[in-house]
């Protein structure tokens, strides 16, 4: 997605579930719109707020004009078995993106590419590095290809259709993945409480919800070093996102057994069936 937008729009971690939303990213170019739908990997939900992760990847399948399936040299093809079917039945174009390339070799990629060929024998494979760059410009020639004429969805100069505070939600949330080992990543959710924009400052107080006391704990760490650590890492990258000096104050609350509440994952803005 990043890569794509030419913008960091998406959190990015080695850790699984790092992205929980759909986010939208929008390129503009001369006569033309690409909006681009980020959507959480697929997995098997074992509790309410991957129900909903789900839901945001199964609705891409609904309103897309093309369905890039992103996969990489690492993931086994019969993981995401279900969701494959789905994508089987589509009748928009789907193109079979394979990532990672410079992490394998020639003999398992051509395998892999004829695993998938077999499994989306209507799909076009193409193999690329997003880090190296490699392969990309053709993804995005061939979506600028096969899109249809439509009147723009969004303003020339929009990059996304979250607002600001969303992303500092998320850079927070980034920093907890990177930092904290186990559960305490996935048990965990981020609301910003306070954004207040000035000319020369704004002001975050932002709360970092867990679902245990002693999650709270290791949260805070001892002193409350690891929270410092934590708030100190965050708001470099968000001031370096909002292009202005950031005072961000954080807080930890324990909110029990919050991914499996309804009204809390409303709350927190999660798609519930």
């Amino acid at each position: 997605m990043n890569t794509l937008v030419g913008e960091r729009i998406s959190i990015i971690t080695s850790k699984a579930q790092t992205t929980r939303h759909r986010i939208m990213g929008i390129v503009n170019g001369e006569d033309f719109q690409i909006v681009y739908s980020d959507t959480p990997g697929v997995l098997a939900p074992n509790y309410k707020l991957q129900e909903s992760m789900l839901n945001f990847s199964n609705s891409a399948l609904l309103d897309a004009d093309i369905l890039l399936y992103v996969t990489d040299t690492v993931e086994k093809m019969d993981k995401n078995e279900s969701f494959l079917q789905k994508v089987q039945q589509v009748t928009i174009p789907v193109l079979v993106i394979i990532n990672k390339i410079d992490l394998s070799d020639q003999a398992k990629l051509e395998q892999q590419v004829v695993e998938l060929g077999k499994i989306l024998p209507n799909a076009e494979i193409i193999p690329i590095s997003a880090l190296r760059k490699f392969n990309v410009d053709y993804v995005l020639r061939r979506i600028s290809e096969m899109l249809p004429e439509s009147p723009p969805y969004f303003d020339k100069d929009a990059l996304t259709d979250k607002p600001a505070r969303f992303f500092v939600t998320e850079i927070i949330r980034e920093k907890i993945l990177l930092y904290y080992q186990k559960e305490i990543p996935y048990s965990t959710e981020v609301v910003v409480e306070n954004f207040e924009d000035t000319p020369n400052l704004v002001r975050i107080s932002a709360v970092i919800y867990c679902e245990r006391d002693t999650q709270k704990g290791i949260l805070i760490g001892h002193g409350g070093q690891a929270l410092k650590k934590t708030g100190t890492e965050a708001r470099k990258d968000i001031e370096n996102f909002l292009g202005k000096k950031v005072f961000l104050e954080m807080f930890v609350k324990v909110e029990k057994d919050w991914r499996n509440r309804d009204n809390k994952l409303k709350a927190f803005g999660y798609q519930l069936d």
